[in-house]
């Protein structure tokens, strides 16, 4: 989907010299805000932001102000990739 938005050309002008380019900047305010929510995962944050590892997500969530959320179920899945990768010969 794509969305557009109309700003004042001075309001455009400004949030970018802030921000640098908008279209990355409010993709990462409506994902960020999505997963505040619990309606996308770390995986699908790390997906729509085109972030390679789970190291960046956490240290990006971090630089917005956002506790890092690691369950019991994240503990497991990180210990089975863990054991895949090393079966596999990559640890």
């Amino acid at each position: 989907m794509q969305i557009s938005i109309v700003l004042p050309d001075a309001i455009a002008h400004h949030l970018t010299e802030k921000w640098g380019d908008l279209d990355s900047r409010i993709m990462e305010m409506i994902t960020v805000e999505a997963y505040r929510q619990g309606l996308i995962s770390v995986g699908k944050l790390r997906e729509l932001l085109g972030m390679e590892t789970r190291l960046e997500v956490d240290t990006f969530l971090q630089s917005q102000g956002i506790d890092l959320a690691y369950n019991e179920m994240d503990l497991e899945q990180d210990h089975q990739t863990h054991q895949e990768l090393q079966e596999s010969g990559i640890l």
